[in-house]
């Protein structure tokens, strides 16, 4: 190992936390916007989900143009477009239908994460790549650090969340643009992007790990965007405790996620992910009979959290056994893109669901079916998958 590889690691992981701090801007406030404009449920359900569906689709025509043209070009480049939608969110916070086009634009910061998945790859060797790649995923923090510091920024002033973060995607631009080196081994693809994000589709492990990672990043969506919501509706809390609760609920999902790549070095990530999700599946209808928060309902979140993590983390470990080096980017913009689209229903699930029931019953029991089935699939499918290519790749 190089030290160059630890230091695009690194680099590229605290890119990806900064610009997953700007996708999930809006979230935290959710109720805050609810409130100043007189929206609904499903209205706010609609302004928290819209970063995330297109931050999920923008995955895939970025990670492959990251197999074209590099992290080094990419990774800065991504951040200083960010910047435009996150001061954007100063005038537009007075209107809802300029809330839902500035959080369409607010989308690009969630595309970051099919950047660093080929950048980490390539400098990583095959038995080590697991926990390398699961570190990288510890970027997602930056919902956990959008959670707990956003509302408390912004009742020092309802401005200032926009300008920090602004300031930061301008300072890590700089600093990916002067610390960020592609392996000199990288392969370049000469074929067009058409052709590159054909190739992947066309894989059946693509879309099989697609799938199982819309249960397990989806989940870890799901609920960074509305989890903050569901506490104060519920629970009854106040935006900066309930903010605080899904913070914790992110920070162990960071943690848990290199946990189930250096497990993925180990055991089979197929494996690893059937008993994560196994483990969710149980917790996730023991949510739906409403325990008290404390301390049953908070047990049963961290440990959700602490699944849903190791199943990221495991599900990614997958993708360097089935993916050509030249299109890592193209894989995991699909995988990606799915696993956020995966983040994208629920919300509007559980929303329409509270309004039309007056319960969240029904979405916490969908959850538990759907981990379920990935739980079966992985072990029962999977674990067949890139057999006899790992240690080749």
């Amino acid at each position: 190992m190089t030290l160059a590889a630890y230091r695009n690691l690194a680099v590229a992981t605290l890119g990806f936390t900064v610009t997953f701090w700007a996708w999930n801007l809006i979230s935290p406030l959710g109720n805050t916007f609810k409130s100043s404009l007189g929206l609904t449920d499903v209205q706010v359900s609609a302004l928290v989900a819209v970063p995330v569906l297109v931050g999920s689709l923008g995955q895939v025509p970025v990670g492959a143009l990251t197999d074209r043209y590099g992290a080094r070009v990419m990774f800065p480049l991504v951040s200083t477009l960010t910047i435009v939608p996150v001061l954007l969110l100063i005038p537009a916070k007075h209107s809802y239908g300029a809330m839902l086009g500035t959080g369409f634009l607010l989308g690009l910061g969630g595309t970051t994460f099919a950047i660093g998945i080929p950048l980490v790859n390539a400098w990583f060797p095959p038995r080590k790549r697991g926990l390398a790649l699961g570190i990288y995923g510890m970027g997602m923090g930056g919902v956990a650090l959008s959670g707990y510091l956003t509302p408390r920024i912004h009742r020092y002033d309802e401005n200032l969340p926009y300008l920090v973060v602004a300031v930061g995607l301008v300072l890590f631009a700089v600093v990916g643009a002067l610390m960020i080196s592609d392996h000199p081994s990288r392969p370049v693809p000469e074929t067009s992007l058409a052709t590159r994000l054909g190739r992947a589709g066309r894989l059946r492990a693509t879309w099989e790990l697609a799938a199982l990672y819309a249960i397990g990043f989806g989940g870890i969506v799901a609920f960074g965007v509305y989890l903050p919501t569901y506490l104060q509706t519920w629970y009854h809390l106040d935006a900066t405790d309930a903010g605080t609760k899904a913070a914790g609920f992110a920070l162990v999902t960071v943690a848990f996620r290199p946990i189930g790549g250096w497990c993925s070095d180990r055991v089979h990530p197929a494996v690893v992910t059937a008993g994560a999700l196994g483990t969710v599946a149980v917790l996730a209808v023991v949510q739906a009979f409403d325990p008290p928060l404390d301390p049953v309902g908070t047990f049963d979140f961290l440990v959700m959290a602490a699944g849903l993590g190791a199943a990221s983390g495991s599900v990614f470990a997958l993708v360097p056994r089935v993916a050509p080096q030249a299109g890592v980017g193209s894989v995991t913009g699909i995988v990606g893109a799915t696993g956020g689209l995966g983040g994208f229903v629920p919300p509007l699930v559980m929303g329409a669901v509270h309004s039309a029931k007056g319960s969240y019953a029904i979405g916490f029991m969908l959850l538990s079916d759907l981990a379920l089935a990935g739980c079966v699939y992985a072990v029962g499918r999977m674990r067949a998958t890139g057999a006899g290519r790992a240690g080749r790749t």
